[in-house]
């Protein structure tokens, strides 16, 4: 923290500071309770601020949420400048200290943090966090942010005030005292800014019981949050690490794209912040970024061993780093100016071939892109000598120790599986023809139930019977039948998934595994009319099903690079992907270079039986790191794609538990059309009058 502005400050300069003042304004929130009779607009159901951390991820004090008894509370946000607010339902999954439910409201010791779950996915801004503790930037000036109550209306409000130093010690938590400033009720919760460096370093907790000013909780504190007692085998088993990678991909991911919205990093830029006196903001969001596609450290004193080994590394302060982020803010007041960037070079390629508290299907390649940003940085060339031979000792290290062959799955005999066959009635939009059935291994097919002519909206209800029949005869306890939708190519965007056969009832993507195929097939419109020549796209169907079957399966983003639309490549460019390929499709529904139908043709016309996209409208300024991310995790598997259609069940079981680590799969969508499983009779239905 410094003292204030030079006097001459430029007119850029000022221009930086309104611009992330309005990055912090967009991601600060109020909440509210719910169901007391008030309106989200009113003062009657306001609770305190609070502002986003991470993608769908919120942070408060603990003091806040308690006001809500407990109650259902909601998080009510900006849709942007001037464009109102929405409000979405959410939940407290931590607070610091424990302990929501049984304290009074208002009096909470340190920290007084909650760490708040938004219940559905929503787009939204989310701050910069700051790396380091927040004792490191001593006395100066910091802005804060949040919502209170003028003349009877809730209003935001953002003013200076002064850190005067700090309050309590190490075992509670370190407080900042901050003064020379009224800090008006509603305030707590919101976030404390560092104008010079750009970033969060706190949470308002409290204002002075006389005169100006109040306390602010450090960002760090978040480290308290409990470790899994019995280690971590997913990151979302650790709120911590699921909270601090979310969100440092999201800031890699946002800074990388086209959506044409400042970015905190450009921000920072423009203030002439120096990460660490050697990193620029870019640089730091692109290595946060690569660390955060890791999985995290095995625990804190395996942090420490990586931070220790590196030269002249010294202690730091309490709470110790417990994340690869928390890592390389403590190397900024260790390292000299001529050797900090070696430093961080050093600990990229020691937290790059760590030992892993779990695997990922991506973790090697999320491996080799750190290890590729610290061969092309800025003066890498000068020791990569010295990096690659440490590269090679820490593989060696890797590879005498013990490697636990990852559990499979047992193999289980061919079981029957529920059909469902949609055509809409060309003549008729909106109108369609069914046919339930249950398909049994040999191809033995018997129909339980079918209609013409029913509406869109009514077809929940009335394919409840005979879908319950077909699940009912192929169920087995612990293993739902696989229900297969088969869809016309233009219609696959049906979202059968998110169905309810009955009031109470789970989605049907929710109840079993549940996977799209395509019911007119022969009918597709080819490059240049129907179907492509020179060409059998049923035996490349059949080889790369095969392929799929016994080898491995690679997910293949077709329509957008690191952020940037593209167009769906021609048919002929698509046969020539390797067979183990399952194309993606992150940009459905945007219609951006051409229609969705015609870019699902190409790929059923290429030959491929498995694909993955997601439904959704009005994406396209939405950061889409994640899905690709998710993606590549969900599709990618040594034993070939047959794992496919559980693993997506699981993730819409996950989203329908409003599980934050699944949020990126909202209107997730598996084409999964098996060449030797013809669908029966499908001439008869197509041809209904």
């Amino acid at each position: 923290m410094t003292n204030g502005h030079d006097g001459g400050a430029s007119s850029d300069r000022d221009a930086a500071h309104r611009a992330l003042r309005e990055l912090v304004m967009a991601a600060t929130v109020r909440i509210h309770r719910t169901g007391v009779g008030y309106a989200l607009d009113e003062p009657g159901s306001f609770l305190g601020s609070g502002f986003f951390v991470a993608p769908n991820w919120v942070l408060t004090c603990a003091h806040v949420v308690s006001g809500g008894g407990g109650g259902e509370m909601a998080v009510v946000y900006e849709n942007g400048p001037g464009a109102g607010t929405s409000q979405v339902a959410c939940e407290v999954v931590a607070t610091l200290p424990d302990g929501l439910g049984r304290r009074a409201s208002g009096n909470w010791p340190a920290p007084d943090l909650a760490l708040v779950q938004l219940r559905e996915p929503v787009d939204h801004e989310c701050v910069y966090l700051s790396e380091r503790p927040a004792a490191y930037f001593g006395e100066g000036k910091a802005f804060y942010a949040g919502w209170t109550v003028v003349a009877g209306q809730l209003q935001f409000l953002d003013g200076t005030v002064t850190v005067q130093g700090t309050i309590g010690g190490s075992s509670e938590g370190v407080q900042m005292r901050l003064g020379h400033n009224d800090l008006p009720y509603g305030v707590s919760g919101g976030p404390v800014v560092d104008p010079v460096r750009g970033e969060v370093i706190g949470v308002l907790k409290s204002r002075a019981d006389h005169g100006a000013g109040g306390t602010s909780t450090g960002i760090e504190q978040l480290r308290r949050l409990p470790v899994p007692p019995d280690g971590v085998r997913a990151e979302h088993e650790d709120r911590y690490q699921a909270v601090c990678h979310a969100h440092d991909r999201h800031h890699r991911d946002w800074h990388q794209s086209d959506s044409g919205r400042p970015t905190w990093a450009q921000v920072q830029s423009r203030l002439g912040a120096r990460p660490g006196r050697t990193l620029t903001p870019g640089e730091r969001a692109q290595l946060l970024g690569r660390l955060a596609d890791l999985p995290p450290p095995v625990s804190t004193r395996a942090l420490l061993d990586i931070l220790e080994a590196l030269p002249d590394f010294q202690a730091t302060t309490s709470p110790a780093p417990r994340g690869w982020r928390d890592g390389l803010g403590a190397l900024y007041e260790s390292a000299r100016d001529d050797g900090a960037w070696g430093l961080v070079l050093e600990y990229a390629v020691r937290a790059a071939y760590a030992e892993r508290p779990f695997e990922l299907p991506g973790t090697a390649d999320a491996e080799k892109a750190l290890w590729d940003w610290v061969r092309q940085a800025r003066g890498g060339q000068v020791q990569l000598r010295r990096l690659v031979r440490l590269r090679t000792d820490l593989l060696r290290l890797r590879r005498r120790s013990v490697v636990v062959a990852a559990e499979r799955a047992p193999e289980r005999r061919p079981r029957p599986s529920a059909l469902l066959e949609l055509v809409e009635r060309g003549w008729e939009r909106d109108r369609w023809d069914w046919r339930v059935c249950v398909v049994r291994p040999g191809e033995v097919v018997e129909c339980v139930g079918q209609d013409e002519r029913t509406a869109t909206d009514e077809l929940p209800a009335r394919l409840a019977a005979p879908l319950t029949e077909a699940f009912r005869q192929c169920d087995e306890p612990g293993w739902p039948a696989v229900l297969q939708v088969a869809l016309p190519h233009v219609r696959l965007d049906l979202p059968v998934d998110t169905w309810r056969l009955r009031p109470g009832d789970p989605p049907l993507g929710a109840r079993g595994p549940l996977v799209l195929r395509c019911v007119n097939r022969d009918r597709l419109p080819g490059e240049g009319g129907f179907g492509a020549e020179g060409s059998d796209p049923d035996e490349d169907r059949l080889d790369r099903w095969r392929w799929l079957r016994s080898h491995g399966a690679r997910a293949h983003v077709l329509d957008c690079g690191e952020g940037v639309p593209q167009p769906v490549p021609d048919t002929g460019e698509l046969r020539d992907l390797s067979p183990g390929s399952v194309p993606v499709l992150c940009r459905y529904g945007e219609h951006r270079y051409e229609d969705d139908a015609a870019a699902l043709a190409r790929i059923v016309l290429g030959g491929f039986g498995v694909a993955l996209w997601r439904r959704g409208k009005g994406r396209r300024d939405a950061v889409c790191g994640e899905f690709h991310r998710g993606a590549a995790i969900t599709v990618a598997d040594e034993r070939g794609a047959e794992h496919l259609p559980n693993r997506v069940h699981e993730l819409r079981v996950k989203l329908l538990a409003s599980r934050t680590e699944a949020f990126w799969a909202s209107g997730i969508a598996l084409f999964y059309d098996d060449p030797r499983q013809p669908l029966p009779g499908t001439g008869d239905l197509l041809e209904a009058p």
